[in-house]
């Protein structure tokens, strides 16, 4: 039981690798500038493929049945449609702010590296500038972690059936399945933040083609399922 229950668990940081994920996390990534608030929006993402995948194995387990493929493909398709969205709204708003790079400090002594924008504004860059921090729940990475987690429930799901004795062990075998998604998930979004956040500090060029290529591949990573889910 124990071997079966840490196999989910090594299996869910596995998933939280997969393409589509590490395309989906790197889109929100790319639009911020702190480690620590790009791990918890890594986390929040486990977080919410978790609750997905617990509701659908869940019930599968007591049904005794996973979800048939073709309500599965759709919701690969869906998530493939998401990707292009996520990808295409980043492009968006790097065309639309005509992004640029600074650092400021707040009067408690924390700085901030930003992404930001001063077009159509005549101010002087040594200002002190007032911008807005996000504090509370991240609900927008929450719901592309539910999407991924409806999409990619069903190889999950004829897994935990078979392997687990009843379905409490299921059930557990799933939990520690999305607690292992949400570790690799949380370490991969500080493996990307490293990047982005240096080029922030002085490498403007670099931090806009980073988040170009994230953006372009999001698109083709997204376009691809597409086409092998719903037009295949």
């Amino acid at each position: 039981m124990f071997a079966i229950l840490g196999l989910g668990f090594l299996l869910g940081m596995q998933h939280a690798l997969e393409v589509d994920h590490i395309a989906a996390v790197s889109t929100i990534a790319a639009r911020r500038s702190g480690i620590r608030d790009i791990v918890k929006h890594g986390l929040t993402w486990g977080l919410g493929h978790t609750l997905t995948l617990f509701l659908f194995a869940g019930a599968a387990i007591v049904l005794g049945h996973a979800i048939p493929d073709h309500i599965a493909e759709p919701l690969e398709g869906a998530v493939g449609i998401m990707l292009v969205g996520l990808g295409a709204h980043l492009l968006w708003r790097l065309w639309r702010d005509r992004v640029h790079v600074h650092v400021h400090q707040h009067g408690d002594g924390t700085r901030h590296v930003h992404l930001h924008s001063h077009a159509g504004q005549v101010a002087r860059h040594d200002a002190p500038a007032a911008h807005r921090h996000e504090h509370g729940f991240r609900w927008r990475t929450l719901i592309v972690g539910l999407m991924h987690g409806m999409a990619g429930s069903a190889a999950l799901l004829v897994l935990a059936v078979s392997q687990a004795p009843t379905p409490t062990q299921g059930l557990l075998y799933v939990a520690l399945f999305g607690l292992g998604s949400m570790v690799g998930m949380g370490a991969l979004s500080a493996a990307i933040a490293v990047p982005l956040v240096i080029s922030a500090r002085g490498l403007t060029v670099v931090n806009r083609g980073l988040q170009i290529a994230v953006g372009v591949l999001t698109i083709v990573i997204g376009l691809h399922t597409i086409q092998a889910t719903l037009l295949g």
